[in-house]
């Protein structure tokens, strides 16, 4: 049973507002607290899946993954995915509080407007990218992220409506969405469930948002090989670093797309070839080349004490770091997330730091630190005790020399534009 308009829920303090959507697997209502006066969204499984088989296997799932989603959620919420606040049942039926996000959809968004311009559209996608990531690192996959499901919270794209059980297609629903398919790739079908899934379908959405097109769908390429038209002949002053990394990320096989989303956020950059890297920038690709990211880390802080001449001193200080070259920057940024497959980088811990506030305060670094694992249980590490591997948390290096000021270097990364 649909739940009417109107209608107050017996275990919790919520009025059902309105149905905001329903698809084969789920119904998702506005609702509103009655104490808190605020509202919430609660999804809930639809009714007609208790006949299928494997209904108690997504109830399971929809269980499971609802917590996972509100660890996120409380521990350094990550302001471009959805919160999850309560997991509750109202008589024999299972229900997800989330945030309420009143804006419009990048879906709707396009419909009224056109197409999105390619650097409007890039910073949106590296901030859904970035959810993405974190939710990676969580061991979940998105499985849904196409255009109903980015939503815009002011100049902010916030990822909603995990596809909890998305790989389990219950006998009893032929489908779940009238359009979902142009955004998903053929494996998602077979119950493939791996961060390349959410990669296709983020560059099909970008695709999307940069033509007002809906992309071929997986299927018919692979079937009837009818031809994915490159953005690009859409929109002929496309970039072709853009035009690429959707055309990459939308590979039909999951072995030819980049295999993390930080590979995929990589692309989207506009940068030269690591061969043509400046000479006094080959010792550090070479160590990074070979993971020894000990060595690497050294020798960063030891090319940017000599470019920025404070080899004496051993350290750099705010005024040194306000002068830094951004060419300089960018070269050892590419570098570090070119060899890591998008892991570290100053540009990734750029991206960490927006995600912990951006402010210019110790907080923020404490934050930030937190996040990278520089801090462990509220202590910095000393330099010897951190992990000099690639299973580091994401942003854990370049260290040594951003730690000598954080909140300087991490500003001069955003007036350089990485």
């Amino acid at each position: 049973m649909v739940w009417p308009n109107g209608y107050q829920l017996q275990s919790r303090d919520y009025r059902i507002e309105r149905v905001l959507g329903q698809g084969g697997f789920g119904i998702t209502y506005q609702a509103r607290h009655l104490n808190l006066a605020q509202d919430f969204v609660i999804k809930t499984p639809n009714e007609h899946l208790r006949f299928d088989p494997d209904y108690p296997k997504f109830v399971d799932r929809f269980i499971k993954e609802g917590k996972l989603i509100a660890k996120l959620s409380t521990n350094n919420p990550h302001p471009h995915i959805v919160r999850v606040f309560d997991l509750f049942q109202e008589g024999d039926t299972h229900c997800m509080v989330m945030d309420f996000i009143p804006g419009e959809s990048l879906w709707r968004r396009v419909q009224a407007q056109g197409a999105l311009p390619e650097a409007e559209a890039v910073k949106y996608f590296e901030q859904i990218g970035g959810a993405l990531q974190r939710v990676h690192e969580a061991g979940l996959v998105h499985r849904d992220a196409h255009p109903g499901n980015i939503m815009f919270r002011g100049d902010q794209a916030v990822l909603i409506d995990f596809g909890i059980a998305g790989e389990m297609v219950p006998v009893t629903v032929s489908s779940k969405h009238g359009w979902n398919p142009a955004f998903a790739p053929l494996e998602q079908m077979k119950g493939f469930r791996e961060p390349t899934v959410d990669i296709y379908t983020l560059s099909a959405s970008l695709y999307y948002a940069l033509t007002g097109q809906r992309p071929a769908t997986s299927f018919d390429r692979k079937i009837d090989d009818v031809e994915l038209v490159p953005p690009k002949q859409f929109v002929p002053i496309l970039s072709d670093t853009v035009n690429q990394a959707v055309l990459q990320g939308m590979e039909l096989k999951p072995s030819n797309r980049p295999q993390t989303m930080g590979e995929w956020l990589y692309l989207l950059q506009t940068c030269i070839p690591t061969t043509i890297v400046s000479p006094r920038y080959q010792k550090l690709q070479e160590f990074l080349a070979a993971g020894k990211w000990w060595e690497a880390d050294e020798e960063t802080a030891r090319v940017m004490l000599h470019v920025a001449g404070r080899e004496k001193q051993g350290y750099l200080d705010k005024e040194s770091i306000n002068q830094f070259p951004c060419e300089d920057l960018r070269q050892i940024d590419r570098l570090w997330v070119e060899y890591s497959n998008g892991r570290f980088g100053f540009s990734v811990q750029k991206r960490i730091w927006q995600e912990c506030g951006g402010k210019v305060d110790y907080r923020t670094e404490e934050r930030l630190g937190d996040q990278v694992g520089w801090r462990k249980r509220g202590e910095w590490l000393s330099y010897e005790k951190h992990a000099f591997s690639s299973k580091a948390p994401l942003g854990h290096f370049p260290m040594l020399v951003i730690t000598w000021d954080i909140s300087s270097l991490t500003y001069r990364l955003v007036n350089c534009k990485l």
